[in-house]
């Protein structure tokens, strides 16, 4: 019986996105142009901003796979982990304040980033920073409930992940009202408050 191995991660060509995550990490797809993941089987997503995304990627050391497609950045974490943040939100007193965040999970699904290696996809196309390991045990490697102060093999859980995301998206929420703030102001008119 001849053993019949997956191409070379760089010679998935376009039309062969869905082959790679099926072969090179075991994942479900959706669909064919383009490519979809569901969410809730191998993983779940944090859907951020770019901008409050590269602060977390700055804060946090280590996180499970993390893709960039345009203005949004996609933390993946552990399947069943969108049903947690919200509560969580509301225990880190992140609740009633709007973030421009959300949870993607059972029943969603995210566009295929191109795999890394991989030539083609669209402009603007959701691109890995962070891609996941070949066939890795993906609930061991992504951010999940867990005590504090576990790291998870250097993985954050979900809870400090959370509260970083948090933070960081708030932080870019006020960067961007100042800047339209003090865009829409003339110069020779004075503040408010001042």
């Amino acid at each position: 019986m001849a053993l019949t191995l997956p191409p070379p991660r760089s010679s998935y060509g376009t039309g062969d996105h869905a082959r790679w995550y099926a072969h090179e990490l075991g994942w479900a797809t959706a669909g064919t142009a383009p490519v979809r993941l569901p969410t809730g089987l191998s993983f779940d997503v944090l859907d951020l901003p770019a901008v409050a995304g590269h602060a977390v990627l700055r804060r946090v050391g280590r996180t499970g796979p993390v893709a960039l497609a345009g203005r949004r950045m996609w933390l993946l974490v552990a399947p069943g982990a969108a049903d947690e943040v919200p509560e969580l939100l509301d225990w880190l007193e992140w609740g009633q304040i709007a973030l421009g965040l959300s949870v993607i999970g059972a029943g969603g699904h995210i566009t295929a980033p191109v795999p890394p290696g991989a030539a083609g996809g669209p402009p603007g196309a959701a691109r890995w920073l962070r891609p996941p390991g070949p066939r890795r045990a993906v609930e061991r490697t992504l951010p999940a409930p867990a005590c504090f102060g576990s790291s998870g093999g250097g993985t954050p859980d979900l809870v400090r992940l959370v509260d970083v995301v948090a933070t960081e998206c708030h932080r870019a929420r006020l960067t961007l009202a100042r800047t339209h703030l003090t865009a829409g102001r003339s110069a020779d008119q004075p503040w408010a408050f001042s």
